[in-house]
């Protein structure tokens, strides 16, 4: 379930690089949880050719990440709000995350 939801977080950060089509199986996948049959009858392909889409675009989605790496970015920038919020970090620690990105 862990992976499902890094997934969807991933397809929201990268899912506009993705063709139409591969956005769509992986929304309809991820976010609405349609099944693979379910995609497959919309889409007008297999229920096979839709989970060999679904796999490449997770492949492109985690390629895009460790290249760019914006999610683990953005998890590290919440994390520090929140310890900033909570008076475990201060405004420099804070700014020089800021300025790393």
């Amino acid at each position: 379930m862990a992976a499902d939801i890094y997934i969807s977080e991933l397809l929201d950060r990268y899912g506009a690089i993705l063709s139409e089509k591969q956005f769509r199986i992986l929304d309809g996948y991820y976010n609405n949880d349609l099944s693979l049959s379910e995609i497959a009858e919309n889409e007008g392909i297999t229920r096979q050719g839709v989970s060999d889409f679904v796999k490449r675009a997770e492949t492109q989605l985690l390629y895009y990440e460790q290249k760019l790496g914006f999610n683990k970015k953005l998890s590290s920038l919440k994390s520090a709000i929140n310890r900033f919020r909570t008076g475990k970090c201060d405004i420099k620690e804070l700014s020089d995350l800021i300025e790393k990105m």
